[in-house]
């Protein structure tokens, strides 16, 4: 099976940056076959320390994901109407400005590859829902047919899904609702005949519903609209730990057949994953893959590979049958 990596959640630079040590992961990421290619942070520049370093470092085979989600919580942290679904007009013409230079950084990887290597780029229904910032489908409807007037160099629009504002809980993002997104994706999509998808993350979806049904449930509504382009798998826990209780920390899964790097207590069973891949139909998906922190992070380069290999290892068991090639 082929997966996209979300490879900076656990990378040594996760804990600061050091070129050294992150060379070294970036080797042993390349030696792994079933690694066709990583999920990129956006945070407002190509790469968060070394656009230089980065070009140098990837893989010149590997095709790239970029997800705007830590970008765009750095913004928020400055301005809580930042986003694409923000009923502030200023908000969201910042968060147009934002996902301008994330078409340029698509553009100069492009270049320096010498091909389209950015097959999607994620974005986020920011701003976090509050008595004070507010989001609407007529917002982000407006900013995704603007979005679509730019050329992408080959990249295609999905929304992350991300744990949506649900009133009296405790939100890690609390974004808009899934319905919500599928509503304004398949308005713009039926008006401008585009495609953009929807990507479901397992852990956000569990926070979110604080439920392991709640992956499934979201996975069989993006599915059921057509929208489905990708799912990602990390985990969470509903128990308090070193990755917290219901805490978007990307919690690597549980002890499961024999993977020597695993999380007690979380909810990322091998189980689950495979539930997970029966409702998804993974022969229709664009991408499939994972992210995963460590807690506390302070792992060595080995140890970092053993567990995004060990996370792959349940998910080759999972997809036994089944083929995945981006698209």
């Amino acid at each position: 099976m082929e997966y996209i990596v979300g490879a900076y959640a656990t990378a040594p630079s996760a804990e600061g940056w050091d070129p050294e040590p992150e060379s070294l992961y970036y080797q042993h990421l390349k030696s792994e076959d079933n690694i066709i290619g990583i999920e990129h942070p956006f945070v407002g520049k190509l790469h968060p320390y070394d656009d230089e370093w980065f070009l140098s470092n990837v893989s010149k085979d590997w095709q790239f994901v970029f997800t705007s989600i830590p970008g765009v919580m750095g913004q928020l942290a400055n301005n809580p109407h930042f986003g694409i679904a923000s009923t502030n007009e200023a908000g969201r013409q910042a968060a147009l400005v934002f996902y301008l230079q994330a078409q340029q950084a698509i553009m100069t990887l492009n270049n320096h590859l010498g091909r389209e290597a950015v097959s999607f780029l994620k974005i986020h229904t920011a701003p976090k829902i509050s008595k004070n910032s507010t989001s609407s489908v007529t917002a982000l409807q407006s900013s995704l047919e603007t979005m679509l007037s730019w050329d992408w160099h080959g990249a295609k629009l999905v929304i992350e899904h991300c744990d949506a504002y649900i009133e009296g809980q405790d939100a890690e993002k609390g974004f808009m609702r899934l319905e919500d997104e599928i509503s304004a994706a398949q308005y713009v999509n039926n008006k401008l005949n585009s495609d953009i998808g929807i990507s479901i993350n397992w852990g956000r979806s569990a926070i979110e519903t604080r439920s392991t049904n709640g992956p499934l449930q979201h996975i069989e509504l993006a599915k059921q609209s057509g929208l489905l382009k990708g799912i990602i798998f990390s985990g969470a826990s509903d128990i308090e730990g070193p990755y917290g209780k219901w805490k978007d920390t990307h919690m690597p899964p549980a002890k499961a057949l024999y993977i020597p790097s695993y999380a007690e207590g979380s909810l990322l069973t091998f189980k689950e994953i495979e539930n997970s891949i029966q409702v998804c139909q993974p022969q229709s998906l664009s991408f499939i893959g994972g992210k995963i922190s460590l807690q506390p992070n302070r792992s060595d380069v080995q140890q970092r590979v053993s567990y995004i290999k060990s996370l792959l290892t349940l998910l080759d068991h999972a997809l036994e049958p089944c083929e995945i090639s981006i698209s």
